[in-house]
Formats: C-alpha cells, structure tokens, sequence
C-alpha cells in the first residue's frame, strides 16, 4: 500500500487493486475515489456508484477532497507508480 497526505487529505493506493488507475482520498469522514488519467494527466471522480463514501457525504469535503487531488495531481500519479511497481 503507499499512502500520502496533503493538505491533511489522505491518499492512498492498494498495489492489488483493481483496474482502471485510481487513488482513494480521505478526509473527515469521508472516501472518494478518484481515477488517474495517465494520458490526459488529468483526475476525476471514479464512473461507480460507490465512489463517494458516505453517500450522503458533504458536498464542501468531496471538493475539497478533489481540489487537493488535482493540486497534488503529480505526486498522486508518481505515488501510483510507485505503489505499483
């Protein structure tokens, strides 16, 4: 597993997780799952019905969640790399 926190969001990736590349955030009592883009460089919330963890999560920590992903979107895709190597 390889796990880092910005901005006091944790992310981290499971080595044996499934496909497509994607990054589990965390913060308060919230999960969102967000998938890495390689090509496009670019991140956005993963296509499945369970991407936001509680579904009833507030909107203000899913987005501040998803800004702290796209502000630290390089080091979450060399954290991927890495986890997976």
């Amino acid at each position: 597993m390889g796990s880092k926190t910005y901005d006091g969001v944790r992310f981290t990736v499971y080595p044996l997780d499934h496909p497509p590349p994607h990054v589990h955030g965390f913060y308060a009592e919230v999960e969102v799952i967000l998938e890495l883009d390689f090509e496009k460089r670019s991140i956005r919330l993963a296509r499945r019905r369970n991407r936001i963890k509680p579904p009833n999560a507030k909107r203000a920590d899913v987005k501040y969640i998803r800004n702290a992903a796209w502000k630290y979107r390089q080091e979450l895709f060399d954290l991927w790399e890495v986890a997976r190597g």
